[in-house]
């Protein structure tokens, strides 16, 4: 049931419904179950009163939207960022029910946040603020009943004032949360998994639909958005394989590198953003880069191969898309949630029914779900009181992003609503969200939610 002022939520019902469109005809039966699935089984509001450093009591808005546990304990990440409002956290915890499901992990959908901004906080400020916030939080999650994760503003240091609050409130030490310490529960890769695990997805796109474009060939041009966790990590390993980066971008503007970033400018990125820098700063006196305010990267480069939006959502119009285009890209794959507005996913679409030289388009649902899944890999840990190496999960995250890929082809090849022509891919958005779809909604009708 959309609301009219949901506008981010009823953007993702309608991407879902479209994809569907072909599968509900010829299965009638599940008609039902969407119309069950898009209500959340539970949405949790409440305030969150905090003092700040000159004794001051501030209020923010916390929510938890608990949206579908039919595949196991409600699993979503944390958002603080002062845009967080009720149809964010709706659309990212519906897409998030199906991106868990795309893993084959024992995952249900949430999402929470509050519309707290950490940015120029003090360290002292946000740990009140996150003891707050769990205050009330705490009596409504669990390791078997809702296990909230990090997401924008949410980091390592955030996660562990959380955990810290949950501990004294319960009285308990459990795996209630992801993206821990590793002296403490947390999971080696968690860091990475979504910028590692978005490559390795990728890369058997590229193998697919234009091995030309390797990523172990430093002439292919890779532009990335955002400068975040997952922007950082999708960058070191596209360097570590051996292509050319191009750009990292942040909400005021797009840095651009001339001959392609290094390790050591993403490691002071990375640094910098710790300390709530901006890159228009960051990018004076450094030589080789040109830093643009206002714009985003897609606009920016006459020529690139890939392209990862790895920021937030909407950040590629339908006018960027055009560009891109133009610019040669061949794969766009989505590191940050519904990074694409429905006009640029049009262009994509269009372009892949073209044939082989067109674009190939994978939504974040899919291309992203490797953080996700290391979080599940965490929680197994936890469940075990086991610590993994490094190796054994990066293992484990390539071949659930082999399999996710796997999964989303099949489907797509079934299901993308078109004649299947020599030398045109299947839709990944079609794969993917009929995959997740019938996965769910299968799971609810055994549990005898629908009939």
């Amino acid at each position: 049931m959309v609301q009219p002022h949901e506008p981010e939520f009823e953007q993702a019902l309608n991407e879902l419904t479209q994809s569907l469109e072909p599968f509900l005809a010829a299965n009638p039966e599940y008609g039902k179950t969407l119309e069950i699935i898009q209500i959340p089984e539970r949405v949790l509001q409440f305030r969150v009163v905090w003092e700040d450093d000159q004794g001051v009591p501030q209020v923010n808005r916390g929510f938890r939207v608990q949206y579908n546990s039919a595949l196991g304990p409600y699993k979503g990440g944390l958002r603080l960022h002062p845009s967080v409002n009720l149809s964010i956290l709706k659309f990212l915890g519906f897409e998030q029910t199906f991106k868990n499901a795309l893993t084959g992990l024992n995952m249900g959908g949430g999402k929470g946040g509050s519309d707290f901004d950490p940015k120029g906080k003090s360290d002292a400020e946000i740990r009140r603020f996150c003891i707050a916030f769990m205050s009330e939080l705490f009596r409504h999650i669990g390791q078997d009943t809702d296990v909230p994760a990090g997401d924008i503003g949410t980091g390592a240091r955030e996660i562990g004032y959380m955990f810290g609050a949950y501990k004294k409130l319960s009285n308990e030490f459990t795996g209630m949360l992801t993206g821990k310490g590793k002296d403490w529960g947390g999971s080696h890769i968690r860091p990475e998994a979504t910028g590692y695990g978005l490559i390795y997805y990728v890369q058997h796109m590229i193998a697919k639909a234009c091995p030309e474009y390797s990523l172990s060939n430093p002439s292919t041009l890779v532009a990335i958005s955002g400068s975040g966790n997952v922007a950082q990590y999708t960058a070191l390993k596209v360097i570590e394989l051996g292509a050319t980066v191009l750009s990292l971008s942040d909400s005021k503007g797009s840095l651009i590198a001339e001959r392609g970033f290094t390790n050591e400018v993403i490691e002071q990125v990375a640094q910098l953003k710790l300390r709530g820098g901006t890159l228009e700063n960051f990018s004076k006196g450094l030589v080789g880069y040109s830093y643009y305010h206002g714009q985003r990267p897609w606009s920016l480069l006459p020529e690139v191969h890939i392209a990862l939006p790895g920021a937030t959502q909407n950040e590629v119009s339908g006018e960027e898309a055009e560009m891109l285009v133009k610019a040669g890209v061949r794969i766009v794959a989505e590191g940050s949630n519904m990074g694409c507005t429905q006009e640029a996913i049009d262009v994509f679409e269009a372009s892949r029914k073209t044939g082989l030289g067109g674009v190939w388009y994978a939504p974040g649902k899919a291309s992203n779900c490797g953080g996700v899944a290391v979080s599940g890999l965490e929680m197994a840990q936890n469940s075990q009181r086991l610590s993994w190496s490094s190796e054994e999960v990066d293992e484990k995250l390539k071949a659930i992003m082999s399999e996710c890929y796997r999964i989303c082809y099949a489907a797509g090849s079934k299901w993308s609503g078109e004649e299947r022509r020599e030398g045109v891919l299947p839709s990944l958005l079609a794969g993917a969200n009929v995959a997740g779809f019938i996965k769910v909604a299968d799971a609810m009708r055994e549990h005898g939610d629908w009939w």
